[in-house]
Order: C-alpha cells, then sequence, then structure tokens
C-alpha cells in the first residue's frame, strides 16, 4: 500500500495505518538503504533526505517508505509529516532487529499532535524524532504515551 489517505477519525486508526505502512516498507528499506551500524547514523544519513509538510486538512496521510521516496503524495521525494518519518524509521529499526518504541505527544491522552520512534540502545531510549534537527532529541509535550512495537 503506497500511500495510505483517509479522513482522520482517531488515532487509533492512524496507529492501525502506521503499522501497515511500517510492514510494506521493510523490503524497501533491506534493499534500498545502508545496513546502518547505529541508530545515530541512521538518524543522520536520513536527515537531509526528507523535508517535512503537514496533511492536507482533515487527512490522514501516512506513507510507505518506498512512496515517501520515490512516488511521493506530494511530489517532492521526502517529504511527509510525523507519522510518515515514524514509518520510515520504524521500518529500517526493524530490518536491523533493534528494540523500538512509539511515543504519541501532545496536551491529552485523548487527541495526541505528535508521534516518532524510540530506539533501545546502549542501555538507553533513544529518540528518532526526524522533525527534531538534532539526534536524540524531541520537542517538548506536556504529555507522552509509549507504545511498545
Amino acid at each position: 500500500m503506497a500511500v495510505l489517505k483517509i479522513p482522520y477519525q482517531d488515532i487509533n486508526e492512524t496507529l492501525k495505518g502506521l503499522h501497515i505502512q511500517v510492514v510494506d516498507s521493510l523490503d524497501w528499506c533491506a534493499y534500498n538503504l545502508p545496513d546502518y551500524k547505529n541508530p545515530r547514523q541512521m538518524y543522520y544519513d536520513l536527515l537531509p533526505r526528507i523535508k517535512y509538510k503537514n496533511d492536507p486538512p482533515g487527512v490522514e496521510l501516512i506513507q510507505s517508505v518506498p512512496t515517501l521516496f520515490e512516488n511521493n503524495y506530494w511530489g517532492v521525494s521526502g517529504m511527509g509529516d510525523c507519522d510518515c518519518f515514524s514509518v520510515l524509521t520504524l521500518a529500517v529499526g526493524c530490518v536491523h532487529k533493534w528494540k523500538q518504541r512509539v511515543v504519541l505527544c501532545g496536551r491529552s491522552h485523548d487527541a495526541p499532535v505528535h508521534i516518532f520512534s524510540q530506539v533501545y540502545w546502549e542501555g538507553k531510549w533513544r529518540t528518532l524524532d526526524l522533525t527534531a534537527r538534532l539526534y536524540d532529541t524531541h520537542r517538548h509535550y506536556p504529555l507522552k504515551q509509549f507504545l511498545e512495537v
């Protein structure tokens, strides 16, 4: 499934779409991205390849990794939002068999506004938020929910 474009319903539907797109991205990531030695190397290799753009109003757009880079909804390679970038980091992490989790952020548990992944590396959870410009950092949100992958 190249692009999952649905009217925004709730976070549970978004998480189902995220899972579908990660699974659909595994082979592409295994054959088209480097064999990263660690999450930091992966982060800084992917960061210049992506460009942030909000979803269309009222739509939840979740792109698989091949779509993000080769057949982008916006017509610009690497253009997507935080859930597209989470698909990317989660798929690459799965290929490398890294222990991961999803982080939902916001001002209330009912309506998260941001998502990213974390990887357990060298005894600590490391943040892979490609909307941040530095590895292992993220913007502050009052509430965070952690979902094991």
